[in-house]
């Protein structure tokens, strides 16, 4: 699994406090323990007014760079200030996100071509988000069609078919694994990511929907998730459902995890 830390986002109410407080600190405790976590990026979203949001960002960068070694996922519905942040990342990471909203690939594409950069391309476009997998399909369709004309490699596209809230749509999962598996067979070379905790907005104990989303996604070809890697629950999750899938020989990963007390139990 390919994990994007999802901390620091200003969309978290203790992430924002901190953001808020010019709290360096705590910046700098959830890039090091998302890091330790196995993170392979770091979601950077600055959660704030737009005026603000380009300079909160620069401080976010600034602080996680100093902190950790670790790529960033510069996360903002600005594309242009996307493009305008890319260079101030010490090394390749991840655009999250084009779509086939007016402006953004056209914006972000033609910037990253070349380049070892990845985006995260969600399946909506001005109508809004589909439910219907085959609406999905579609969409994804025309991204990596104009991907490919960019000479933006596929490995390099990380597709979110956009998960709804269960609360409000019982066929929420449904829909979601039917998008990456109809995608995934048209294309079979691009990642699968999303953002775990959308699924469960406005649900108690929010946790159990995320984990079971989690496994329930992975099994249906998810390879990349933007959630909380210092979570032991979600760990455990994440390691127990590869040993299941046989991504894992020997179950060692696993049993790895278990001793060095990633998970929520002490280790006997």
């Amino acid at each position: 699994m390919i994990i994007i830390g999802e901390k620091i986002n200003g969309f978290i109410p203790k992430t924002l406090a901190a953001i808020k407080a010019r709290d360096a600190e705590y910046i700098r405790l959830i890039a090091n323990g998302q890091t330790d976590g196995g993170a392979a990026y770091l979601d950077i979203c600055a959660g704030v007014a737009p005026e603000i949001e380009r300079e909160t960002m620069e401080w976010l960068i600034g602080i996680a760079q100093d902190t950790v070694d670790t790529p960033l996922c510069l996360d903002s519905s600005d594309p242009q200030m996307l493009v305008d942040l890319m260079p101030l990342a010490k090394r390749p990471g991840l655009i999250n996100s084009v779509s086939k909203e007016e402006g953004k690939t056209e914006t972000v594409f033609p910037v990253i071509a070349g380049t070892d950069w990845g985006v995260v391309c969600l399946t909506c476009d001005n109508n809004g988000i589909p439910d219907d997998p085959p609406t999905k399909l579609e969409i994804a369709r025309r991204i990596v069609a104009e991907a490919d004309a960019a000479g933006i490699k596929r490995t390099k596209l990380f597709f979110d078919p956009l998960v709804t809230t269960l609360a409000t749509k019982g066929d929420s999962l449904q829909n979601f694994i039917q998008g990456i598996a109809l995608i995934k067979a048209e294309f079979p070379e691009v990642h699968f990511t999303s953002g775990l905790s959308n699924i469960s907005f406005g649900m108690p104990y929010r946790k159990a929907i995320n984990m079971q989303f989690l496994s329930l996604s992975m099994a249906a070809g998810m390879d990349s998730a933007i959630m909380d890697p210092m979570s032991a629950d979600m760990q455990a999750t994440m390691k127990a459902t590869d040993a299941l899938l046989g991504n894992d020989d020997y179950c060692m990963e696993y049993l790895t995890a278990y001793r060095e007390g990633l998970f929520p139990v002490k280790p006997e």
